[in-house]
Parts: structure tokens; sequence; C-alpha cells
């Protein structure tokens, strides 16, 4: 048997995982990045599979077999019992004693903050919310898109811009940029013909998201329909981490309230002063901040959160990402 290591970091995205294998003093022995985890798409093994390549390279350059504790912060991750399926999936690889898993908004939130409290607001292809205290009360959302209630995020977003602009363009909607600057994107004349390229997949579906930063620069210019949408997004963001902080009962003590994601890392003035200003006057003690800090940083601070790792070993794995 070789050595162990204390933590074992895992950050699995639809699109690539980050692992990292952390020391008992902080240290971090050594990271590896794999493929995207995807278990609604291949299967639970299959998906762990891709992991345990990514896993195995960072033991090997570790010099470890395993670890005291796995911290496995998980894309589709959405509700306790997929959580526990995924956890028994992991303690059969026999990486760690004990494993703990959360959904990946989890790692975004604990990477943001000096200690486990906090609300954390992402908006990527689609959009989540989480919450979580010391004592480990934690708040939530099934995050599935419409389904369950979401709105935003940038999948919605550009459908909502494709809505109005073909409505401007064919009379039954209000006029709006959107109807140019969209179509111009793939350099095609009309809406008409965008329509017709997304519809008979010219255009490939995945590249809707591309529309986003389109929405986004159309506001900028002025748009109206554009700026409203801009401002739905903020008052959405807002909304969910107000729920989520009520929830917590934070509301009435300094919280910070992280925003992650492609969409609210990109820091559009109009949406983080729009989140700002609503935040002011529905939560008035909320310390509105941008996480740009590596997710595996997170996954690994609540590995250290679960071993009772005292506060200068999270300093010296926080200086490592951070440097």
């Amino acid at each position: 048997m070789g050595m162990t290591a204390r933590v074992l970091a895992v950050d699995a995205g639809n699109s690539k995982t980050d692992v990292a294998v952390v020391a008992a003093d902080g240290t971090v022995l050594a990271t590896a990045r794999g493929g995207g985890f995807r278990p609604p798409a291949v299967g639970v093994e299959p998906a762990m599979d891709t992991l345990a390549e990514a896993v195995q390279e960072a033991f090997a350059a570790a010099g470890v077999t395993g670890v005291e504790h796995v911290s496995a912060c998980l894309a589709n991750a959405d509700f306790p019992v997929e959580e526990e399926g995924l956890a028994a999936a992991l303690h059969a690889r026999a990486w760690g004693t004990s494993v703990e898993v959360r959904n990946d908004t989890f790692a975004i939130l604990r990477a943001g903050v000096t200690e486990p409290r906090g609300v954390a607001v992402v908006c990527g292809a689609g959009i989540n919310c989480v919450g979580m205290r010391p004592d480990g009360r934690t708040a939530r959302f099934p995050a599935l898109g419409r389904i369950s209630g979401d709105w935003g995020g940038g999948w919605g977003l550009s459908e909502e811009a494709l809505w109005h602009a073909a409505r401007a363009e064919d009379g039954r909607g209000v006029p709006t940029a959107l109807t140019h600057t969209l179509p111009a994107h793939f350099g095609l004349p009309t809406m008409y013909a965008l329509i017709e390229a997304l519809h008979l997949e010219h255009i490939a579906p995945v590249r809707r998201h591309e529309l986003t930063p389109v929405l986004f620069s159309t506001a900028t210019a002025g748009d109206p329909i554009a700026r409203g949408i801009v401002d739905r997004l903020a008052d959405e963001v807002v909304t969910m981490a107000t729920v989520a902080l009520t929830r917590l009962d934070l509301l009435e003590e300094e919280t910070p309230v992280l925003l992650g994601g492609g969409v609210l890392a990109a820091r559009h003035p109009q949406l983080i002063d729009g989140i700002r200003d609503l935040l002011t006057s529905r939560a008035p003690k909320a310390v509105p901040g941008v996480v740009t800090a590596s997710p595996v940083l997170g996954a690994a601070l609540l590995g250290l959160d679960a071993v009772g790792a005292a506060a200068e070993v999270h300093t010296r794995l926080r200086r490592y990402f951070e440097s």
C-alpha cells in the first residue's frame, strides 16, 4: 500500500473534469484534467471511467494510491437521489475512505468564500443557485430548465432573443435591432434565413449559445428589447439569491452573494449593475462579487472542511490555486 493523501478533489462539469490530490498540510501533490462528465448521456459507469482516467493520472503523479476523503462536485447531481447514486459509484472505485458528492455549483460557491457560508448564482448554459451555512444547512434548486421553473442561462437567453427577433421581423412583435444582429452573426440576411438554417441544422444546434454575447452587445448599443431581456436576467438572478438567503436565514447578516459561470463572469455592466441595484433593495446585507477562482479549489476546500483541517491548511491550498 502506497502513501495516502488527505483529499481527492473532483470538479466534473459537462465539458471538462479537473481533479487535485491534496496533502494533509494543504500542499497540492498533483492535478489532472479529463473529459466531460455526462452520466445522463452515456450512463453512470462510462462517465466514471472518464473520471477514473484523470484520477489515476493525478494519483500516479502524486505517488499515492488512495486518499482519506473524496470531495466530488459533479454536474448533473441535481437531486439527493442522484448524489446518492453517484456517491455509491465513487465508493465502488475505492479511491478514498469517505466520499461526499455535491452539485458542481457548490464548488463555485466554496471557491469564492473564506468559510462555508454564502450564496452563489451560476449562469452558464443554464442557471442555478445554491447556498450554504457552516452548520451544514444548504439551499438549492433542481435547476433542470423550464420544468423546474428556471429562466435564464445562455440557452434560455438566446431562445428569448430569437423569439423577439422573429416576431419583430414578421410583424407580430415590436421592432428590435436583434432582427438584424442575430442573423448577421452567422452571415445571414434575415431572421427567416436564420430560422430556416437552425431548423434544418445547417447551423449546428450547439452554436445557438453564440447568440448570447450578441444579445448583450445589442443591449449595450441601446436596443430596448435586448435591454429588457438583460434586465429580466438581473431580476431572475436576484430572485434566486434572495430565496436562498431567506431559506438559510441569512438575509439579516452580511453574506457573500457570488456570481459565476460564463454569462455572469463576462461582467456585462448593465447586468452586473442591475443585479447590484436589485440586491440593494431586496437583500441589503448581501455582499455581491464575481467568482473567477477555479472550481476544483472549491471542491478541495469542501474536502478540507469535511476532514476538519486547520485554517492555515485552507490558506496554503488557496495560495496554490490563486498564485
